[in-house]
């Protein structure tokens, strides 16, 4: 008797946790196109803006100066030697 209450306990436990799991992946769907709108809506009043405003772009992050150069480095030769 103890078995079998036992299997039902778990067999409830079971399909608590498999509707919270649904539950969570439907927050997490609407919450990822939420975030996926919002880059969208905020791409385009940027573009917007910068149309309207183009004194805006010069207050964007200057650019890398055009004398240096990004060269690449192995990590091989960044260990120290002992």
């Amino acid at each position: 008797m103890l078995l079998w209450i036992t299997a039902v306990v778990a067999l409830l436990l079971a399909a608590a946790a498999w509707h919270r799991a649904r539950r969570l992946a439907r927050k997490l769907e609407a919450l990822n196109q939420s975030y996926w709108e919002l880059r969208y809506d905020f791409t385009r009043l940027r573009s917007q803006v910068a149309r309207l405003d183009p004194e805006t772009d010069k207050t964007q992050a200057p650019a890398a100066p055009q004398g240096e150069t990004v060269a690449f480095v192995s990590l091989s030769s960044m260990k120290k030697k002992n």
